[in-house]
């Protein structure tokens, strides 16, 4: 093998590429402008108070607004398992639930898109863990035939 001139190759002999201006602007270099210091304000911003408006939710509203709505989630889950349970043909209950997850879903996060409304955030949470409740409910319903509690 060869040894090859690394410098002088085959082809035309390249160079440093220096750009030509018209002079319409002036380029400046990076290295040549002095750091400039971060923007450090003494006050933090302060967030924008509505009077008469809570900025807050107490824990037992929070509690209720949860109970509430785990409740009526609850509720559905029993009844969307018991219609899946007697039910022949099982493909609309199972539609139902695909549908009530993604309405439970879809509902949570347009709720939480509402600002400066503290039990509507509390109602996005409550939406967003409906599912879980449902199937809770559906699991006392089938704890129930399962264990004899209920006939079939």
């Amino acid at each position: 093998m060869a040894d090859i001139d690394r410098d002088g190759g085959p082809g035309e002999p390249t160079e440093a590429f220096t750009p030509e201006f018209t002079g319409a602007f002036t380029a400046a270099s990076v290295l040549d402008q002095p750091a400039s210091e971060p923007d450090v304000s003494p006050h933090p911003a302060q967030p924008v108070l509505v009077p008469g408006a809570a900025q807050y939710l107490s824990r037992w509203r929070f509690v209720f607004v949860m109970l509430a709505v785990w409740v009526v989630a609850a509720a559905a889950g029993a009844g969307l398992y018991y219609w899946w349970f007697h039910s022949l043909d099982k493909t609309m209950p199972v539609f139902v639930v695909l549908v009530y997850v993604v309405a439970a879903t879809v509902g949570s996060l347009l709720t939480a898109l509402v600002q400066n409304r503290p039990p509507i955030a509390a109602l996005a949470i409550g939406l967003m863990s409906a599912p879980m409740a449902s199937v809770a409910g559906a699991a006392l319903l089938y704890g129930g035939y399962v264990f004899g509690f209920l006939s079939v």
